[in-house]
């Protein structure tokens, strides 16, 4: 169960953060309030998850589904640039993410 919030909490992450871009350094009010109301319920089910998850490995999922969550949002939504580097990136992450969990005891 703590997997599955763990990784709920990591696109809700995605979610905040694209909020917050869409904020616009939080001079639009309604993208503000959706950026905090996601941002607390990423915190919420990361901080329920890490109550059986070793911290490391939490936070370390938390941040990995996060930065490739809103990389994949940035290529398919807003268009940003897919160079072999930045693809190359991703799928490192995504593969650090996969031992995380591999080598985890839960």
């Amino acid at each position: 169960m703590a997997w599955i919030l763990l990784s709920v909490a990591g696109l809700f992450e995605v979610v905040w953060a694209y909020f917050m871009k869409l904020s616009d350094g939080f001079s639009r009010p309604l993208y503000t309030v959706l950026t905090f109301a996601f941002m607390f319920v990423s915190f919420w089910l990361l901080s329920i998850a890490m109550k059986s998850l070793p911290l490391g490995t939490a936070y370390a999922v938390w941040t990995g589904i996060g930065a490739v969550g809103a990389f994949i949002v940035g290529l398919v939504v807003m268009g940003e640039s897919a160079s072999p580097l930045r693809i190359l990136a991703a799928v490192l992450i995504v593969s650090g993410l996969a031992l995380m969990k591999l080598t985890s005891s839960e």
